[in-house]
């Protein structure tokens, strides 16, 4: 089963080439420049914000009906919490987690260095707290562009989207589309407990499509992880998951939501499946 499936993901992921990045850059190309289109007589900022605020409103009021719901929705643009429910792949697909692992880290320094750039203050640092629904702390550096929860999400949406698409073509467009929606409902939780705009977390999702397949032509030329395809990683990957299952129970001690104690059955029967891969080589 390993092997079937993590041939799988490095022949899909040989398939992927820098075309696969045109449909984001037209998306952030459309995003970027609306604020000069609709309101060319303003500060870009006050554009950026003028031109969504009754979309936001919309958005935010609609979406937060079921403010419980949004709060756990949101979690999953958390690293803490998104990682462990792909978690169940790295026995058996290690390549997809070694283009995890390197888009990742392109998203620590695109999203800091982006932040900076636009300094784009948060919804919560510009409009009455009270004319909107906040769940949760209340954000209001100047940190709204792009959404860091919106480039997380669609950095796992686009590998995992890309590494287990299926031949069939009706089983692809259902596949594609249900990934799609997936990741449209985790990031428009964002809007939901009003910690962004709507244009942020769709710029964000586009960073992290592009930020996705960036990922996998670097691992196709450098192939840095190889150690994660090795037999005599376990005890690395055993040491890894316990640290990640340390920081989920921070997370439960200082949220106490259902998705945190979710996040940890994907990562227990991780470290299960690892546990019994070495007993079963011993034996051999």
């Amino acid at each position: 089963m390993n092997f079937n499936l993590n041939n799988k993901v490095c022949n899909n992921f040989t398939n992927v080439n820098f075309s696969y990045l045109a449909p984001s850059f037209l998306v952030l190309l459309l995003c970027f420049s609306a604020p000069y289109i609709l309101s060319p007589k303003t500060l870009y900022i006050e554009g950026y914000i003028n031109i969504q605020q009754e979309s936001f409103y919309s958005l935010n009021s609609f979406l937060s009906t079921f403010p419980l719901l949004e709060n756990n929705i949101t979690q999953l643009g958390n690293v803490i919490i998104l990682f462990p429910f792909v978690a169940i792949l790295i026995p058996f697909a290690p390549k997809l987690w070694e283009s995890i692992i390197t888009s990742s880290l392109l998203s620590l320094i695109a999203s800091a260095v982006l932040k900076k750039i636009f300094s784009m203050p948060r919804p919560a640092a510009v409009f009455d707290n009270d004319s909107f629904v906040i769940i949760g702390q209340a954000l209001k550096g100047p940190t709204s562009l792009p959404s860091g929860h919106s480039i997380t999400s669609f950095i796992v949406i686009t590998l995992v989207l890309l590494a287990l698409m299926p031949k069939n073509k009706w089983h692809k467009a259902f596949f594609t589309l249900f990934m799609l929606t997936l990741g449209l409902v985790i990031v428009t939780s964002r809007v939901a407990v009003g910690a962004h705009y709507p244009l942020d977390v769709i710029i964000g999702s586009a960073i992290g499509s592009i930020l996705a397949i960036l990922g996998i032509q670097i691992d196709k030329k450098l192939n840095w992880l190889r150690a994660l395809k090795n037999n005599n990683s376990n005890i690395i990957l055993i040491i890894i998951i316990l640290i990640w299952g340390a920081l989920v129970l921070q997370h439960i001690a200082l949220e106490n939501l259902l998705i945190s104690y979710l996040a940890m059955i994907p990562l227990l029967t991780t470290l299960s499946l690892i546990i019994f891969k070495i007993n079963v080589q011993e034996e051999f």
